[in-house]
């Protein structure tokens, strides 16, 4: 599991610190050819910006689950 923290993060925190980013997924998600199951929590515009990042780089679309929470933008 990886995870990153953007706004605060504890002292010894050693994992990545700022928002994710096209590079950062590209380097830290597994193969496509791993068939890894994605989980991917947030508001609305960056749940969509890392899910389709990742099927951009040839991850199963059905392989990403998603759960969006705060204002719709609607």
């Amino acid at each position: 599991m990886q995870l990153a923290l953007t706004r605060e993060w504890p002292e010894d925190w050693t994992g990545h610190r700022g928002r994710i980013s096209r590079e950062l997924l590209d380097r830290m998600a597994w193969p496509a050819s791993d068939h890894g199951l994605t989980y991917i929590c947030g508001p609305s515009g960056f749940v969509e910006f890392a899910a389709g990042t990742l099927v951009q780089n040839g991850q199963d679309p059905a392989r990403i689950r998603t759960e969006r929470f705060g204002p719709t933008g609607t």
